[in-house]
């Protein structure tokens, strides 16, 4: 991948030197999430202005406009689903050079589903010695109520935010965990539906609720605060976090186009340190600014939703049924745990998983998972902009990977126990038992060996 050329202005003094930004007046979109708060952060706070930045933040209709624009130009930049830069990229949907140099942060969505399910699956949910659902919740206790639904000649349908969002992938995930095939998409047909014991269909976030209350659909996936809007309306109870499907998940990246990035790399940069200092204040003292952060979503211009709804999760606490609130304190990490360094293997496994359920409808080489990632994640621009904040004194040099070769280790932490590699991306797509293997394809409603 050919490196940047950075004209950027020393920060090698021990006083903080401005960069000569190419582009000042920006435009940035994001869907009102509470996981969008760094950008809202980096406003509210000044770090942008203080990088010599005048942002507007836009509320965007949906996922598919948000990027559109981006990609138009209509947008600087965007609050973008971890999958969109690389489904882009690679020509799923709308086709452009998407890149991310910076990850929002880690977990922050939930799986909800309606009263009337949630009352079907608990006599298949084990409890503890207080009476209440054992967590996490398994896929298991849902088929049940599939295989009911089935029976009776009913559909069972659920929603997610968008094709490629993390959201299908967890919600995927899980059901896959439980033995229920959410379906497969084709060359021919992205509906997503192929074969599937469980009908998934796209809803916009703020919709979710009011969707499952009018029995559209059964239940849904989505992130925070419209988990805990249904716990709030009494309509649908959350099930399980996607931390406990899979811990410290990346969720959310800021998206820019390559050209953007290649045009204006100061300004890149600039945003970039902007962002990573908004996610320090938002972890920072053990998570002492959430409050205020939660003030601040609360406004009609980010999130709008009541205060104490976007409270329920922002500030370390999750509830599933009504009054069992539990305690989450990584629900939400926006710094922590090295969350904001864009890693390749958390591209390769958005990857695996558009492979898995036939988004790449061709197998690919481990290498191909490997140079993809590397076309779209870009750690060296966040790297950079980490090294110009330890510079400035506004960071600690131990707060960033620096030694990192871009890959996590393995990961074992998913609700299935299946390990993940990124480095070997077909074998871990081989591992698990629902889903096209590496060889397959999706041929008419057939899975064929190519």
């Amino acid at each position: 991948m050919a490196a940047l050329t950075w004209s950027i202005i020393s920060a090698t003094s021990s006083k903080a030197e401005m960069l000569d930004v190419e582009k000042d007046e920006l435009k940035f979109g994001f869907i009102k999430l509470t996981d969008m708060a760094p950008l809202a952060i980096a406003k509210e706070k000044g770090f942008f202005e203080d990088e010599g930045l005048f942002v507007t933040l836009e509320p965007q209709a949906n996922w598919k406009v948000l990027l559109d624009r981006v990609i138009t130009g209509e947008l600087d930049g965007a609050h973008m689903l971890a999958g969109q830069p690389l489904a882009a990229t690679i020509g799923f949907g709308t086709k452009a050079h998407v890149i991310t140099p910076f990850s929002m942060d880690l977990n922050g969505n939930g799986i909800t589903v309606s009263n009337e399910v949630w009352e079907m699956m608990k006599p298949h949910i084990p409890t503890g010695a207080d009476g209440k659902p054992e967590h996490p919740i398994q896929a298991s206790a849902l088929k049940k109520v599939v295989d009911k639904f089935k029976a009776e000649g009913k559909p069972f349908k659920m929603g997610m935010v968008f094709p490629v969002s993390t959201h299908n992938y967890e919600l995927r995930y899980w059901l896959a965990s439980g033995g229920l095939n959410p379906g497969y998409y084709s060359k021919d047909n992205v509906s997503g539906q192929i074969m599937a014991d469980v009908l998934l269909s796209v809803t916009p976030p703020p919709q979710m609720p009011a969707t499952l209350e009018a029995g559209t659909i059964n239940g849904y996936c989505v992130g925070e605060p419209w988990n805990q809007q249904a716990v709030f309306k009494g309509i649908g109870v959350p099930v399980i976090t996607d931390y406990e499907i899979w811990k410290d998940n990346p969720e959310k990246v800021f998206g820019i186009t390559k050209e953007f990035a290649d045009k204006y790399p100061n300004t890149t940069l600039a945003i970039t340190k902007a962002l990573i200092r908004a996610g320090q204040w938002l972890d920072e003292n053990n998570n002492a600014n959430r409050q205020e952060a939660v003030e601040i979503l609360a406004r009609s211009e980010y999130v709008g939703a009541d205060a104490e709804v976007i409270a329920n999760s922002m500030t370390g606490t999750f509830e599933y049924e009504k009054g069992d609130k539990r305690d989450v304190p990584d629900f939400n990490v926006f710094f922590r745990y090295f969350a904001t360094y864009p890693y390749y293997s958390d591209a390769v496994w958005y990857l695996t998983q558009m492979r898995r359920w036939g988004q790449i409808a061709d197998a690919k080489s481990d290498e191909w998972y490997d140079t993809t990632a590397k076309s779209v994640y870009r750690p060296d621009i966040y790297l950079k902009a980490a090294e110009m904040l330890v510079a400035d004194g506004l960071a600690k040099k131990a707060d960033f990977p620096f030694d990192t070769d871009g890959y996590r280790p393995p990961q074992t932490e998913f609700i299935d126990g299946i390990p993940f590699d990124g480095k070997k991306p077909n074998a871990y797509i081989d591992s698990l038992p629902i889903g096209l293997k590496s060889k397959e394809t999706v041929t008419g409603n057939k899975v064929a060996t190519q």
